[in-house]
């Protein structure tokens, strides 16, 4: 068979039984599944992939079985078609790739420890037990499983506990779903538990290496957001409880396993006495992200994995909707004008970008098209301009429908713009496909023709070489003016005499207020001059959205770099953390024009200490009581700006702080412990304070003071430690997988170690594959090298290495469009190096 045929074509599971037997010492797994179903012929296959099948039987007789490895599948032959039960037995290896059924290790006191969890989305349950492995093959599953348990254990499961006899633990049969949610986990742990209002009952699990008090955040976000989804969504929760566990060892950020969310440890458990803000909300977000799944992907599925948005967009809003609900002081939709918006812009405007609706069917594309910027943040952007057209009551409307027509089924796109246009009366169908199916966004170019008409065009926006294809999309503009229409369809359209417009409204015409549609504005100069007059009146987010346009249009070409130089200036002294987050953007990106050690870089550390002075003089370096949110989440950026100047007093001042807490770093605030560190390795550095990082990375449970050190260390300049750190990606007692990508992007991004990083990328890449290779995050080790990536020299190597892998499946697309990446950054370096060298010199006068 091949692995592109739809198995639930000839073979529809209704019931599993599922038996394992797992032997954590061993490390192998023995199972026995029971299928319940019905077969449309009698030749039919179920998946299965590194499984050893010893017999495959119905109504006890051994019937004929082949093992099809490179389809992961079991060719069957039945006596006859219909009703049938298949039983099926088999082995398995207990592996360590972070997918199917596999441990984390962690310690406790300095013992070793193992938790066995689990990983199945996209195709990995297929590695767990034979199955139909496909998300409309939805069935219930009745789970039993024996292991070599030790008194002082703990497993759970998507349902809860039945009864124990003879070591096997049996759980209560499953609702109707689909394979890749099943979930369990067992070994020692610690739990709190609490109920909502409606008695769904609400649990957070870790290991015992974490202090209790970590667990507190989490529960009471989940507990608060379960209760605001059965409000939202005017759809009970489905199952009697919601366990949030989080794992030492976990690939993705988190997984919706139905009833037993796994996180890892960073996105679930934090120090409620030492957290920052930044984190806080990042937590809430990952929590919220995938609770709003247990409805929207478990309870309603997307048919196939080409309408895997249909999950992942649409959670990706809802958890900004549920934040924003549960802590309104938070400003939460100020952090998806800081991600979501600016993910989506930048790789949504590279030639050869997926579209958010794509076809798939190899099990190794189906991972690939698990790309964050598209089908999460450009997917969730679509949805928010759906909301902003809808409104919440016909959204909640609709929504509601569109879960009693299809929960424990599946969906297809067209199935929820269905249920929104009946709810609302809009044809959303029509207006959204013109952003699903195809890939890329448009600029509006908003200009004052000869006859003094205000005209709007539209076109697709690129950055670097690109492929006018005469796309054109439904654009919501979101006009200041009312002349203007609410949806753009046409590639052009003049609203009328501009002076009159302008004379009639008061105000400087604007377009995309609020910044929730997907696309930028190039405003004529007229028109941005008298935007730029009156910059200080505009709120936050529109201030912030002119940055970053300008800056979008420059890397596009279309405007010069140098003149976004000037208006960093203009709003280096904003109170704002969102105007400051894309302030800094641009200032950082200027470093690709600056040869390391030159004069020019010289007067660009300058620059960025005329830059941050003032901030860093208001904010100073630790945080003070009563500081609102802007001043929190401002200070990383304004003193990062100030280190990267070599300001002498912020050196020294990070350095009397590391001296205050060098004993207790964990207790340094949160908010500036990674800069502190970042500062005494790179300027204080020696084989003390490596050896005294290294091992407080690996005795600490604090997952934050973790992601703090390895965001310091690799930034030393010391050719020894940079080498001792490379030494150290393939310990996995010290650097874990599932954070290898963030320990090679730093010392890749260090020009000191840029070269040692990319000669063990190139030299180890198959280890790397051997290790992270069946992982969706594979790919993102290419995607962060084109990040940093910027010369003729390096695009070169960048090609010699990666195209001989072009063909590698799952890796095609963001190998071609990385080369695109590095390509128009160069080309951009080149017409645009020798302006802003000049403007920032001239700024500095």
């Amino acid at each position: 068979m091949t692995a592109n045929k739809r198995l639930l074509e000839t073979f529809q599971p209704e019931h599993y039984d599922l038996y394992l037997d797992i032997d954590r010492g061993k490390k192998t797994i023995s199972g026995r599944t029971t299928i319940t179903g019905y077969a449309s012929q009698s030749q039919i296959a179920v998946n299965q992939k590194y499984l050893h099948v010893n017999s495959v039987q119905v109504a006890g007789q051994d019937v004929p079985f082949t093992t099809d490895d490179q389809a992961e599948a079991i060719d069957i032959t039945l006596p006859q078609a219909g009703a049938v039960t298949l039983t099926i037995d088999y082995t398995a290896p207990l592996t360590d790739t972070m997918m199917g059924i596999y441990p984390s290790y962690y310690e406790v006191n300095g013992e070793k420890k193992q938790l066995i969890g689990t990983q199945f989305e996209t195709t990995a349950a297929r590695q767990a037990f034979p199955s139909v492995d496909e998300p409309a093959a939805k069935a219930t599953f009745s789970l039993a499983i024996k292991y070599d348990e030790h008194p002082g254990e703990t497993i759970i499961a998507n349902m809860p506990e039945d009864h124990v006899e003879n070591g096997v633990h049996y759980f209560q049969e499953t609702v109707r779903m689909s394979t890749y949610l099943v979930a369990f986990a067992f070994g020692e742990m610690q739990s709190k538990l609490t109920e909502t209002k409606s008695g769904v009952k609400v649990g957070v699990f870790a290991t015992k290496a974490h202090q209790p008090k970590e667990l507190d955040f989490a529960l009471d976000i989940a507990k608060r957001a379960i209760e605001f989804y059965e409000d939202f969504y005017q759809t009970p929760y489905p199952l009697p409880h919601s366990w949030q566990l989080a794992l030492p060892d976990f690939s993705a950020g988190a997984m919706e396993n139905w009833g037993l969310v796994t996180y890892r440890e960073a996105y679930l458990l934090l120090d409620p006495d030492n957290t920052s803000l930044d984190m806080k909300q990042l937590v809430a977000t990952v929590i919220t992200h995938e609770l709003a799944h247990q409805w929207f992907g478990d309870l309603v599925t997307m048919n196939w994995w080409d309408d895997l948005w249909l999950n992942e967009s649409f959670a990706n809003m809802m958890e900004y909707v549920s934040v924003d609900a549960i802590h309104p002081d938070w400003h939460i939709w100020e952090l998806f004008q800081t991600t979501e918006a600016p993910m989506a812009l930048q790789r949504d405007a590279t030639d050869g970008v997926q579209p958010v609706h794509v076809a798939v069917n190899n099990p190794a594309e189906i991972d690939s098209i698990f790309d964050s910027a598209i089908v999460y943040a450009k997917g969730s952007r679509m949805l928010v301009m759906v909301r902003a057209l809808l409104g919440d009551d016909a959204l909640r409307k609709g929504l509601k429908n569109y879960f009693a027509a299809h929960k424990y089924h599946n969906a297809k796109g067209s199935d929820l713009w269905q249920a929104l246009g009946e709810a609302s009366g809009l044809d959303i169908g029509k207006i959204m496909n013109s952003w699903l199916e195809q890939p890329g966004y448009p600029v509006v170019t908003a200009a004052v023709d000869d006859q003094g008409q205000l005209v709007l065009s539209q076109k697709q926006f690129f950055i670097g070489d690109g492929v006018d294809q005469g796309r054109t999309w439904q654009i919501p503009l979101n006009s200041n003016y009312d002349a203007a229409p609410q949806i753009m369809t046409d590639k052009q359209v003049v609203l009328g005499n501009y002076q009159e417009l302008r004379d009639k409204n008061g105000q400087p015409f604007r377009l995309n207020v609020g910044n929730n549609s997907h696309f930028i504005v190039k405003y004529d100069d007229t028109l941005l001059k008298d935007i730029l007059d009156s910059a200080d009146q505009l709120d936050p987010i529109s201030q912030r959205q002119l940055l970053q346009d300008l800056r979008l249009l420059a890397e596009g070409q279309q405007v010069s770099y140098a003149d976004l130089v000037p208006l960093l200036k203009r709003f280096a002294n904003s109170p704002s953390a969102i105007v400051n987050a894309e302030l800094y953007h641009i200032a950082n990106n200027l470093k690709m024009f600056v040869q390391p050690g030159s004069p020019e870089e010289q007067e660009l550390r300058a620059f960025f200490d005329q830059l941050s002075k003032q901030a860093v003089a208001r904010l100073g370096w630790l945080p003070k009581d009563g500081e609102n949110n802007d001043d929190q989440l401002t200070r990383p950026y304004v003193l990062n700006a100030s280190l990267y100047a070599r300001n002498a007093d912020s050196m020294a001042e990070a350095h009397r702080i590391f001296s205050d807490y060098q004993d207790r770093l964990e207790q340094l605030s949160a908010d500036v412990r990674e800069l502190v560190l970042k500062n005494e390795v790179q300027n204080y550095g020696n084989d003390e304070l490596f050896e005294k990082l290294i091992k407080a990375y690996q005795d600490t449970a604090d997952a934050s003071f973790k992601q703090d050190i390895r965001g310091a260390l690799p930034n030393t300049t010391d050719p020894a430690t940079i080498k001792k750190i490379i030494a150290l990606y393939e310990n996995a007692s010290v650097i874990k997988p599932q954070d290898l990508r963030a320990w090679y992007r730093g010392v890749l991004a260090n020009d000191a170690g840029q070269q040692a990083a990319w000669d063990w990328l190139r030299t180890d890449w198959q280890w790397l594959n051997n290790t992270v290779g069946g992982d969706m995050e594979f790919a993102t080790f290419i995607t962060v090298t084109a990040g940093v990536f910027h010369t003729p020299e390096r695009l070169a190597e960048f090609k010699d290495f990666f195209e001989p892998k072009i063909n590698t499946p799952g890796l095609t697309r963001e190998i071609k469009m990385d080369i695109k990446i590095i390509e128009s950054k160069v080309a951009l370096i080149d017409s645009e190096k020798a302006a802003i060298n000049a403007t920032i010199a001239k700024s500095l006068d």
